[in-house]
């Protein structure tokens, strides 16, 4: 279950990440990825570390993050 906030929350949320969701602790229509600094608005995020404590965009910045000396996939 998500935790969204109505149009109250305008910029960037603090989240904090649990497993499986996350709680919203300063209203705010979206996040920053970690590795590549690209808005995530909170209704798309999929990926965080609850460890680490940061969003990701996609599954790649994932990868990189966990494993950052892995060769770069080939387009």
């Amino acid at each position: 279950m998500l935790n969204k906030f109505g149009p109250s929350g305008h910029g960037e949320a603090q989240v904090q990440y649990l497993d499986g969701d996350f709680r919203v602790i300063s209203p705010g229509t979206f996040v920053r990825c970690a590795i590549t600094d690209v808005r995530i608005p909170l209704d798309e995020l999929k990926y965080w570390s609850v460890d680490l404590q940061e969003a990701y965009a996609t599954p790649a910045a994932v990868l990189q993050r966990h494993f950052p000396n892995a060769p770069k996939p080939q387009a």
